[in-house]
C-alpha cells in the first residue's frame, strides 16, 4: 500500500493553464481523506504555491509538506514551518551569478523567502505569471545576499542544445559538487549536491517512517528524475521527456492538461489492483 505521493507542480499537476482540474483535486482529497500523504515537490519557492495548496485542502495543515527549491527545503503546511534546508556554499553560489551574468541569461537567486531576478527578460516574466507572485530586481550584485542562505541558482536558456553546453560548461570551470537539472525546458537549475527532489523525500519519509517503497513520485522533466529513479514507483506524465519516461515504471495515458495525476491516484491509490 502507498502512503505518500509526491508530485511536480509545473507541467504534472498543473495544466498549461496554471490551474489544477476539478477531478485530480477530488482525487487528491479522496486519498488524503484515506490518510495517504500528497506532497507537492516542487522547484519553486513554496510560498509560490499556497494558493494551490488552498484549492487541495492542504493549506495551512499539520501534518503536511511541501518539499520546495528541488529538494532544497522540507516544509510544513502549518505556519508554513520550514523543517529543513540544504543551502549553497555563497562563493559556488557568486561563480554561478557571475558566469550567468557574463553571458547575458536571465538570473534567478532564490532564498528561502525571495526570489532575487537579474537581467530579466520578457519570455521569463509571461512564464513567471500566475506561478510566481512577486519577486525583488535588484540593482546591486549578489554580494546583497552574502549573509544569507541561498538555496538555488537558475538561468533562463531557451535552447536545448545551449542548456546541455551551460551544463558542461559550469561543470568545467566551477570547482563545485553541484545538483544540475533542467526544468520546463526553459531553466538551467543548479542546487547543492546533497539538494535533489528524490532525497528530499526520501528524507522526508524517514521523518515519518515511510519506506521508499511505500512512496510514488510523479514528474515530467530533468530535476524529477531523482524522484523517480529514489521512489518505490516512480512515474512519467504522458507530457514527460523521453529520458524520464524510460527511467519511470509507469507512464500515465493522460497528459498534464487531461488529469494524469487523478490517473495515477485512482490506479495506484484509491482503486489498487493487486
Amino acid at each position: 500500500m502507498y502512503k505518500l505521493v509526491t508530485c511536480d507542480m509545473d507541467e504534472t499537476l498543473l495544466n498549461d493553464d496554471r490551474t489544477i482540474t476539478p477531478k485530480t483535486v477530488a482525487a487528491i482529497k479522496a486519498a488524503s481523506a484515506q490518510g495517504v500523504y500528497f506532497v507537492p515537490n516542487t522547484g519553486r519557492n513554496f510560498l509560490t504555491i499556497q494558493d494551490n495548496l488552498a484549492t487541495l485542502g492542504l493549506k495551512q495543515q499539520k501534518g503536511q509538506y511541501v518539499i520546495s527549491f528541488n529538494g532544497g527545503a522540507i516544509v510544513e503546511n502549518a505556519g508554513p514551518k520550514v523543517l529543513t534546508t540544504q543551502a549553497l556554499d555563497f562563493e559556488i553560489a557568486k561563480k554561478l551569478w557571475q558566469l550567468g551574468m557574463d553571458r547575458g541569461y536571465c538570473v534567478h537567486v532564490y532564498t528561502v523567502d525571495k526570489l532575487y531576478i537579474w537581467n530579466p527578460s520578457q519570455t521569463d516574466a509571461a512564464y513567471l505569471t500566475g506561478r510566481v507572485a512577486g519577486w525583488e530586481l535588484p540593482q546591486e550584485s549578489i554580494e546583497i545576499l552574502a549573509t544569507t542562505p541561498i538555496v538555488k541558482v537558475l538561468y533562463e536558456v531557451l535552447a536545448e542544445q545551449e542548456r546541455l553546453e551551460v551544463k558542461a560548461t559550469v561543470n568545467a570551470e566551477i570547482n563545485a559538487s553541484l545538483n544540475i537539472t533542467f526544468s520546463s525546458d526553459r531553466y538551467v537549475e543548479f542546487n547543492d549536491q546533497a539538494a535533489t527532489k528524490g532525497a528530499a523525500v526520501l528524507k522526508l519519509g524517514e521523518m515519518l517512517g515511510i519506506k521508499r517503497e511505500e512512496i510514488i513520485a510523479i514528474g515530467d522533466n530533468g530535476n524529477d528524475l531523482s524522484m523517480i529513479e529514489a521512489c518505490g514507483l516512480g512515474v512519467s506524465m504522458a507530457n514527460g521527456r523521453d529520458f524520464l519516461k524510460a527511467k519511470a515504471q509507469y507512464v500515465t495515458q493522460n497528459d498534464n492538461n487531461h488529469d494524469g495525476v487523478a490517473e495515477v491516484l485512482e490506479k495506484f491509490v484509491l482503486n489498487p489492483v493487486d
